[in-house]
Parts: structure tokens; C-alpha cells; sequence
């Protein structure tokens, strides 16, 4: 079964609409699911939207809470909540296509592999991605080498999927709930050897000023958050798996 994981804030617009189209993109492709919705502390309707989702929407779990906690605090809550052998999650806007998981899915069943990543980066796909962040990315992508021998080369991209067991061991170590969760996770499954797997992904900017949403105070945050991953990984070896 997968766990998916939609963490959501402020989105009582479509967060309906959304979990409907995930039900019957997995359904449609025969896969066995529940879909872990995660209403964020939003000060909107969001949680209210989830509860009517949940109540009518087949394989859709109200999994929310009031105070905010940020992105990877959302997908943390879902982690551990989780009951399926693959664990994954996506945004709640859709950007990244419900129609991309059923592809991720296979791609872990048919290889083995215990880590299947959306890469922005990856040759086949599909998106307008501007100059300067493809240049910022494969310099982030040269730190990651350098620092956890990580070989992704877009470790931000909002659809990841893992084997279920695995990504519960990293839940219950993780230390960071901000924009850098994605990189302790892949931080911390490449330091037990487990097996990571790059696919394309479409992107659909749904919303006026998609493409430039992460502002500089968040990129310096991430930086500062990605050494203090390091040094608790490399040099204290905090983390116990």
C-alpha cells in the first residue's frame, strides 16, 4: 500500500478538488493507497475542506492540526502516521501533477530501489526552470557531493516516494522541520546505503509567482540548516538509526 503524504496550508481553495484527483489518479491506476492530508495550521478553511474530503473522498485520512509548523513539521506528522510499505508525498497545489505517481510507484516496484525522487533537473523533464536557479541548483548539488556524497541533482522537488519502513526509521531521527528536511531525509537514507532513483517530472504553475516563491532569506536558511545536517551526520554522528 502506499501512504501518501499531501501536506497542506492555506489551500481551502482546491485542497477539495486536488484530493479528489489524487483518489482517482491511484484508484484509476489500481494502486492500493491512503492519502494522509495534512491541514498545516492554516488560517483559511483548509482544515474544514479536509474534514469534508475525508468524509467523502474513499482512501482520504484527516491528519491535521492547528499550530503551524512548516512543510517538513506536516510531512513529519504524516511519517508518523503512516501504515503502507511506501511512503510518499507530494504538494497540495498539484503543480507537480497527481498523474506523475503512479509512474514513481512502478518505478520503485519494478527496480528494487528504496528512494524515488521528481527531479527538476532530470533530462527528460518538463518545465521552464529560469537560468539563474538551474545555475544555483547544480551548485547546491556540488555542496551535497561534497558534504553526504549525495549524486541527486534536485533534492527539493515536491513528489518523493520511499520504502515505507525506511522512511519511518529516518522520521524518528530527523532534527530539522524546514526547507532542508528533504536533504536530511536523502542525507540520512544515503548514509545506510539505500538505493536513490531520479525521475522527470511535469510542472503546471498553477499560481501567479510560482516560480519565484523562495525568497533569499529562505535559500541562506537552507545553507546554514544543510552544514548543521552535516556536522550532526558527519562529525557528532547524532543521528542513531
Amino acid at each position: 500500500m502506499l501512504s501518501l503524504i499531501v501536506p497542506a496550508y492555506n489551500e481551502a481553495e482546491h485542497i477539495y478538488d486536488n484530493l479528489r484527483i489524487i483518489a482517482d489518479t491511484l484508484t484509476g491506476a489500481g494502486i492500493s493507497y491512503e492519502i494522509l492530508a495534512v491541514n498545516d495550521g492554516s488560517r483559511d478553511h483548509t482544515g474544514t475542506e479536509i474534514a469534508r474530503a475525508a468524509a467523502s473522498i474513499p482512501g482520504v485520512r484527516d491528519c491535521g492540526y492547528d499550530v503551524n509548523r512548516g512543510k517538513g513539521g506536516a510531512i513529519l506528522h504524516g511519517i508518523k502516521n503512516s501504515k503502507g510499505d511506501m511512503v510518499g508525498f507530494l504538494d497540495a497545489d498539484l503543480e507537480l501533477p497527481a498523474s506523475l505517481v503512479p509512474g514513481f510507484v512502478s518505478c520503485m516496484e519494478s527496480t528494487g530501489c528504496d528512494v524515488v525522487i521528481g527531479s527538476k533537473m532530470h533530462k527528460d523533464s518538463k518545465l521552464e526552470y529560469p537560468f539563474m536557479r538551474k545555475v544555483m541548483s547544480l551548485g547546491y548539488y556540488a555542496i551535497l557531493k561534497v558534504l553526504f556524497g549525495l549524486k541527486c541533482k534536485d533534492t527539493q522537488t515536491g513528489i518523493k516516494i520511499y520504502r515505507g519502513d525506511l522512511l519511518r526509521r529516518i522520521g524518528g531521527v530527523q532534527m530539522v522541520d524546514s526547507y532542508a528536511f528533504d536533504i536530511e531525509q536523502l542525507a540520512l537514507a544515503n548514509s545506510v546505503g539505500a538505493v536513490i532513483v531520479e525521475m522527470p517530472v511535469e510542472v503546471v504553475y498553477t499560481r501567479e509567482g510560482s516560480m519565484s516563491r523562495i525568497k533569499i532569506g529562505a535559500i541562506f536558511g537552507m545553507f546554514c540548516d544543510t552544514i548543521r545536517i552535516w556536522w550532526k551526520l558527519r562529525v557528532k554522528k547524532a543521528y542513531k538509526m
